[in-house]
């Protein structure tokens, strides 16, 4: 090539960088028809989990991949996965019956660790303050939301009481973000369906907060949430059944989510995950396409139409990683 050829190539590349500060890579197509549970311990270090009861496992930061099927989980759907190093995680399987199992030897060997058959029973997200402690939470049962709870790392879980649910309330099991371990002390988790509302735990009690995104049917709510530190927060969702509609979609919350405002261009549609990659740039992804944001959430710019369910940031690196049906993983890259 000539120089001058070379020259515009670099011109031409570096302008496109410039305009476009991220991109999304795409790592593989995973045996798996739809991923919805992501765990990034490290940027190497990535679990997935998905349909027909399979969990996959990266130690190279998504290049190459080993795959497991549960034992007797072939029709399980696994909805989340915390991961805490390259040989434990834990996978939740959602209803039907609810399961959670464990792991110590990197996906070799399976413990179930919980079974539940109830009717009803439907679990929707799992996250832990640390390696001990964690919470899942699920769909209500007689009126009050399905909480469990863990101080031994997962080996055992035990059910309280959660807080009351309005009619026609419910959570969404999209990505495993509608349960967060706040920063600093407590769980919050969201709900959607003929109202949202954020319920905030601080060890001791719930406090309810309404969500002001879109809300009055089964197909509506908020369906991610994420805060940066106690007091700056970004809700996510809208209605899965119009995927292109970007009314009341995205919120932001600068007071811990007492009160929350629309952004200036809110994403594109419908989104099930978001993402903090630091105080300023966020990602936001759906079925119809994924966005992102420099500014702490007010204004969201397209990064692809290639959508995904869930996008997780690693816990102890600053890559964020993607995954959504057919199989499809993959991890985005800013250019500065």
């Amino acid at each position: 090539m000539k120089p001058v050829a070379i020259l515009l190539l670099l011109f031409s590349l570096s302008r496109s960088q410039a305009q476009t500060p991220c991109t999304i890579r795409s790592l593989t197509t995973a045996p798996v028809n739809s991923i919805r549970g992501l765990s990034a311990v490290t940027d190497s270090i990535v679990w997935i989990s998905g349909t027909q009861g399979k969990v996959g496992r990266s130690l190279d930061g998504g290049q190459h991949w080993d795959w497991y099927t549960v034992p007797g989980c072939d029709t399980v759907d696994f909805r989340d996965i915390e991961a805490f190093s390259a040989s434990r995680a834990i996978v939740m399987g959602i209803a039907s019956p609810a399961r959670i199992f464990l792991t110590e030897d990197g996906g070799k060997q399976w413990k179930q660790v919980y079974f539940n058959d109830a009717k009803g029973i439907f679990l929707d997200a799992m996250d832990f303050r640390d390696e001990k402690e964690g919470m899942v939470t699920g769909d209500p049962i007689d009126g009050r939301f399905t909480i469990l709870v863990t101080r031994n790392g997962g080996n055992s879980w035990e059910a309280v009481p959660g807080p009351a649910a309005q009619e026609g309330e419910a959570c969404f099991a999209a990505s495993g973000t509608t349960l967060r371990a706040l920063p600093g002390k407590g769980f919050a988790f969201a709900s959607g369906g003929t109202i949202s509302r954020l319920f905030r735990y601080d060890g001791a009690s719930w406090t309810p907060r309404p969500l002001p995104l879109t809300q009055g049917a089964p197909s509506t709510g908020t369906f991610s949430f994420a805060f940066h530190d106690a007091q700056n927060g970004v809700a996510v969702g809208g209605d899965y059944m119009e995927a292109a509609n970007t009314t009341r979609n995205c919120f932001i919350t600068r007071d811990g989510g007492r009160t929350w405002v629309a952004p200036t261009a809110p994403p594109a549609g419908y989104r099930s995950g978001v993402e903090y990659l630091d105080a300023r740039r966020l990602l936001t992804t759906g079925p119809s396409g994924t966005e992102y944001s420099t500014d702490g959430g007010m204004h969201w710019t397209s990064v692809g139409t290639e959508g995904y369910h869930v996008a997780r940031k690693a816990k102890k690196g600053n890559r964020i990683f993607l995954a959504g049906s057919k199989g499809r993983i993959a991890v985005l890259e800013w250019h500065k």
